[in-house]
């Protein structure tokens, strides 16, 4: 019942004029074919009068006319009226869905089984993929048609026979509907915990039929694996479904269909014993075995309804399953955060995974604020957590995160994240504009051709055949793709963009990973120029390209091993002299 009440609030999504407008006309589409039996029924007992000549077909033929006109019109009206309805209630909901998890959801909250089937399930409703929350809304307005004929049919049979005959058909038709609902409810709960097999599926079948992979499938010959496994994973979906199916549907429907049964023979005869008698003229016949067959069939499936509301309203359940999951682990703090003017300090930081896995326990860590921090180390270093922490996509959970003192927590999530451009390591390449992937939709021309040049990308807009209006992928008309360098600089022309906005903390995790030394020097060199005086923070592994920062802080195994100037540290013959020296030779060798 809960289900049903949040799905028809839903309607108010809509707006009143569509829902009214569906309303009446679903009333109107529901009585219609109960005219229509009056009509037809009334034609039938005047065959004889106008086969003498005693009469004419008249107003009865009008009535009969008027009523399969109106059904035939009514009909695409009630499906456009749906339509309209559907897609202003999953507009709402797509909304809900992106605050959810782009704003209020933390990232370990992103990363659990449990609370990504809930947000799969969602996305593939909102994809239409299965029935979405506003295609259950608009099925609402249909039952409405269809609870409105039984009414209709009801009344007449009421009239016509007795009421004592109506309730039989009435009562037939309403056990035999809600039992069927039913099992479609029952099996659509044991549908819920098939959603990791729904999730596997669907990444295997955009894995094999999308193109991120199409190079790799092509030359390593991974068709046959692929297809086999989407066989497979088809299968360990569908088998459990079929299964669940049968188990759960067989039965019931023999036992609804035999109750069907027992009341259709219960009007019949009713309708047998007063023609017999007398009771019942040609009219009356007429009508009364038409309106009895309309009770009779109610209990069958409802295209228009039935999975649309079961299955939809089960998608807007996952929705508000998922905010609520995220709305119990949203990350604390409330107050504004202004931008770091002293430093940025790590005390006694320790931080695990949810999965458990444990990268922190006793960091110690100052980021003076105007001044450039290079974090350096091995892989597996706690490099990237860091920055993970540092941007609170997680918060420790022992020491604490300041900014002149004042705890990360106690500001607000984002309008801390306001404060920062951050390029990680794994930057989005956004299928847009090149205009749209440096502002992202704020700024202006000369705002970004300004911090385009800055980051080294004037030369990159000047090579696009549209200019900044020239889609970055190769796979639209007129689009182009670059090169992993050229898609550095837009990258760091995004985080300039920001910082011209407002952003005092530049923070750049891996960023040049694919580029060669030199590149990378390059890059490092002028990211430092064009970011002097601003709280800046470099992850890398390699060590030759973070000399020019102010300080370089070397971590191991999730500890701060050393840190200094460049100078300082290879004077002190440590950690980062010794690794330094190693990726020199290497360089040497491979130069060489």
């Amino acid at each position: 019942m809960r289900r049903w009440i949040d799905t028809a609030r839903l309607l108010g999504r809509a707006g009143s004029l569509p829902v009214t407008a569906a309303l009446l006309v679903s009333t109107a589409f529901g009585l219609a074919p109960v005219a229509f039996m009056v009509g037809m029924a009334v034609l039938l007992s005047r065959v004889p009068a106008v086969a003498r000549g005693e009469a004419a077909f008249g107003a009865a033929a009008a009535l009969t006319l008027a009523t399969l006109a109106a059904q035939q019109l009514l009909g695409p009206m009630q499906a456009a009226l749906g339509e309209l309805i559907a897609r202003r209630v999953d507009g709402h909901c797509v909304q809900r869905a992106l605050a959810a998890a782009y704003r209020d959801a933390p990232v370990a909250a992103l990363e659990r089984p449990g609370t990504l089937d809930l947000l799969a399930d969602v996305r593939t409703a909102i994809d239409r993929a299965s029935p979405s929350p506003g295609a259950a809304a608009a099925a609402l307005p249909a039952l409405v048609a269809r609870y409105a004929g039984l009414a209709g049919a009801v009344a007449l049979v009421g009239v016509v026979l007795s009421p004592a005959v109506a309730a039989v058909v009435a009562a037939t038709a309403l056990v035999v509907r809600f039992g069927q609902r039913g099992s479609l409810g029952r099996f659509a709960a044991k549908w819920d915990a098939l959603s990791p097999q729904r999730r596997r599926l669907a990444y295997v079948r955009e894995l094999s039929t999308g193109t991120a992979a199409a190079k790799e499938i092509r030359v390593l010959g991974l068709l046959d694996y692929l297809g086999g496994r989407l066989h497979t994973e088809h299968h360990g979906y569908l088998d459990p479904l079929w299964a669940m199916r049968r188990r759960l549907l067989r039965l019931p429907f023999v036992g609804f269909a035999l109750a069907g049964l027992a009341g259709a023979a219960v009007a019949l005869a009713a309708v047998a014993q007063a023609t017999a008698a007398g009771g019942l003229d040609l009219l009356g016949y007429a009508v009364a075995v038409q309106a009895v067959l309309v009770p009779i069939r109610f209990g069958v499936y409802f295209p228009e309804a039935d999975v649309q509301t079961q299955f939809g309203g089960r998608a807007y359940a996952a929705l508000t399953g998922f905010e609520a999951a995220v709305r119990g682990e949203r990350l604390p703090g409330t107050t504004q955060a202004p931008a770091p003017r002293r430093e940025i300090r790590f005390t006694g930081v320790g931080f695990a995974y949810p999965e458990g896995r444990r990268v922190f326990t006793d960091l110690d860590l100052t980021i003076p604020a105007g001044r450039c921090t290079a974090i350096v180390g091995l892989n597996g270093a706690g490099k990237t957590t860091l920055v993970k922490l540092l941007t609170r996509c997680y918060d420790p959970d022992r020491g604490a995160i300041t900014a002149d003192g004042v705890d990360l927590r106690d500001f607000d999530p984002a309008s801390w994240q306001q404060r920062l451009a951050v390029i990680f390591q794994d930057f989005n390449r956004y299928e847009l504009s090149a205009a749209d992937n440096i502002g992202l939709g704020t700024g202006d021309e000369t705002a970004w051709r300004a911090v385009a040049a800055r980051a080294g990308a004037g030369e990159v807009l000047a090579g696009l055949p549209g200019g900044l209006d020239t889609t970055l992928n190769a796979r639209y008309p007129g689009g182009t793709d670059l090169s992993g360098g050229q898609w550095q600089r837009i990258a760091l022309a995004r985080a300039l963009h920001a910082v011209a906005r407002g952003a005092r903390v530049l923070v750049l995790d891996e960023p040049t990973a694919a580029l060669d030394v030199r590149a990378e020097v390059e890059f490092f060199d002028r990211f430092l120029t064009e970011t002097e005086g601003l709280t800046s923070v470099i992850v890398s592994h390699r060590f030759s390209t973070v000399r020019r920062a102010d300080q370089i802080v070397v971590l191991s195994d999730g500890l701060v091993v050393e840190r200094g100037s460049h100078d300082e540290l290879m004077a002190a013959q440590g950690h980062y002299a010794e690794m330094f020296a190693l990726q020199a030779s290497r360089f040497r060798e491979a130069v060489g």
